[in-house]
């Protein structure tokens, strides 16, 4: 059996995250996202390719959301409502919470005021969650009789979950965007050593490493300290959910001990229902927010104030926060027009932008011009600082995550295709797994595991339970290893459960005769008058001790033992094939018998040695 994973969405590039594995028949459809940087056909996924008659329901399984953000999110109502999806959809709590709120402000900025076709309206929104089955860290579900799923802790943004999905002895975890250090509001990622046949990855940041996160920190508030105490405004491109509060406890906090008065302002209404949601599921945040939480709430910022649109032309120094992230679209985009041709103003991009935003632009370069999506060009003289305070992990927490669950095999998406093959190759070399980089519309085939359960022999056991010490000599103390093994054969009969039995067994199981093969080498000796039995055996022993260790050989008599071989003496006329030397007045003959696999290189020293010197 396979594993076949078909990537419809991030194979080689970052946006609308979707990725469909079957696992022994079972379709399970990873994330439903949409493309922040295109306009076109190109937004969504490509579901034609599950089905080209649309019947979704007999083809998916299930649907699972990882988190919130659009790209993993965003085409999920469309394909529940508008292309009629109707199985079972599941995410965790929080990301169902959060997700309407996140849908309806992106189709209110594209739809309502940038009067873009509406592909889905705020009842498909509704109707859409209303499918919704919500799940718990660690919660095994059954979503039907082969297939189970569960969620484990992904950090990067609140309600985030990497996911486990098994079908018989399959398994695979699909990682989802994650983060494998803690910040100021969320945990790192957190799961359980599982076997698995394939390990499905984001590889955002696939050839950077991260340093500590404090020199960061301390550049980003320097940059908009200097640009307030200058008299600027600083607008901070984010999304409402995530970033937007890790930064906000780091500014409210460095406010507060600088003695600053400058106002920090949200955009959005958006963001004070975050905040309040935040309040509301500490559980999913970092261990100091909870110890936090026990005097007061983090989230309770003192010098946060939300923003009227009147202030956008207002004089004197301000921070503003402003969704939607990337400058994609929306009141950010608006307010980076104003605010851009100022060479006393600052825009921190604290984060990766899409290729295709407006974000992007400016973090490929300086440019003096950007060009909007409806054709208008903004002089672009503020300051532009950007600011690695990504929720992704970087390429060693990649590492480390493949390194700790070891899977069979890799597949990397969500991110750009040069990074992805350099961290494709450097796991491929340093943790020997093998590693794909599909992109939108190819399918990676892997095998699976398949276990056959079986019933042992009491013959066999017995052998399991006989000890095989071993002693060695250790720093004045001897070491006891027990090299205990056993030898079996695994019967397989037509309606019979598959039985282990021992070696010795196999005849009587088969109803079968035993059959021994025998393999006999003849080396003619030349002698001298008539041997003597006890003088040839002792002459032939001189001779092979040459060639092969002393301790190998042992004479006993008319009777020669060289490992597991045997020589004895017959003089007669004839050769006689037997264990034993056949010898005729003037000629001797060695042979020896029954050789197994393992003895094959002591049996060709026996005989070169008797060529040579006999």
């Amino acid at each position: 059996m396979a594993i076949d994973c078909l990537v419809l969405g991030a194979g080689q590039e970052i946006g609308k995250s979707c990725v469909v594995v079957t696992i022994n028949g079972k379709k399970i459809m990873f994330d439903c996202g949409m493309h922040m940087g295109c306009d076109d056909h190109n937004r969504y996924p490509d579901f034609s390719i599950l089905s080209k008659s649309g019947d979704f329901d007999n083809t998916i399984s299930c649907v699972i959301i990882t988190h919130f953000h659009m790209d993993h999110v965003g085409a999920l109502p469309y394909f529940t409502e508008v292309c009629g999806y109707n199985g079972p959809v599941y995410m965790s709590y929080p990301t169902k919470a959060l997700s309407p709120l996140m849908l309806e402000d992106y189709r209110r900025i594209m739809v309502d005021r940038r009067g873009e076709e509406e592909l889905f309206t705020s009842a498909h929104i509704t109707n859409c969650m209303n499918k919704v089955i919500p799940l718990d860290l660690k919660q095994t579900i059954q979503v039907d009789q082969d297939l189970q799923i569960r969620a484990y802790y992904a950090g990067h943004v609140l309600g985030a979950v990497m996911v486990y999905a098994k079908v018989g002895d399959a398994a695979i975890v699909y990682t989802g965007d994650y983060n494998m250090t803690t910040d100021r509001h969320l945990g790192a990622a957190k799961i359980d050593r599982l076997q698995l046949d394939l390990l499905i990855s984001e590889s955002t940041y696939a050839t950077t490493t991260r340093g500590s996160k404090y020199p960061r920190e301390r550049e980003f508030l320097q940059a908009v300290h200097k640009c307030v105490a200058g008299g600027g405004k600083a607008l901070i491109p984010s999304f409402a959910l995530g970033r937007a509060q890790e930064l906000c406890m780091l500014l409210d906090d460095y406010w507060e001990r600088m003695n600053i008065k400058v106002p920090i302002y949200f955009s959005s209404g958006l963001t004070i229902q975050a905040n309040m949601y935040y309040k509301m599921l500490i559980s999913w945040t970092s261990q100091n927010v909870k110890e936090k939480h026990v005097t007061h709430n983090p989230f309770d910022f003192k010098n946060v104030k939300d923003f009227d649109r009147s202030l956008i032309h207002a004089p004197g120094p301000c921070v503003l926060f402003a969704t939607p992230g990337m400058l994609c679209a929306g009141f950010s985009l608006e307010v980076f027009k104003h605010w851009a041709p100022s060479p006393l103003n600052l825009v921190a991009l604290p984060g990766y932008s899409v290729a295709g935003t407006v974000g992007h632009k400016l973090m490929s370069g300086k440019p003096t011009t950007v060009d909007l999506y409806n054709g208008t060009k903004v002089d672009v003289r503020c300051k532009i600082h950007q600011v690695a305070f990504s929720p992704h992990t970087d390429a060693k927490g990649i590492m480390d995550l493949t390194k700790f669950l070891s899977p069979k095999n890799v597949v990397l998406v969500h991110g750009e295709k040069p990074s992805m093959m350099s961290l494709k190759d450097k796991i491929t070399s340093e943790l020997d797994i093998p590693c794909f980089v599909p992109a939108n519309g190819e399918t990676v085939s892997v095998a699976s595991t398949a276990f056959v359960k079986a019933n042992a022999s009491d013959m066999f056991l017995k052998s399991c339970s006989s000890p095989n010490f071993s002693f060695s000599n250790s720093s004045s103390q001897i070491r006891v290893t027990d090299h205990r093994t056993a030898d079996g054969v695994l019967v397989i009969e037509k309606s019979k459960k598959a039985k282990i039995v021992h070696q010795d067994e196999v005849s009587e199981v088969l109803h079968e005769k035993d059959h021994a093969v025998s393999l006999t080498y003849c080396c003619p000796v030349k002698v001298k008058g008539e041997p003597d039995d006890v003088g040839l055996i002792k002459h032939l022993s001189e001779k092979i001790s040459e060639a092969v260790s002393c301790g190998e050989i042992h004479e006993s008599g008319d009777c020669l033992h060289v490992g597991s071989f045997k020589g004895s003496l017959c003089l007669k006329e004839e050769c006689v094939h037997r264990r034993g030397i056949s010898s005729s007045c003037s000629e001797v003959k060695f042979l020896c018998c029954n050789w197994s696999a393992t003895d094959l290189e002591l049996g060709w020293k026996i005989i070169n040695a008797m060529k040579q010197n006999l």
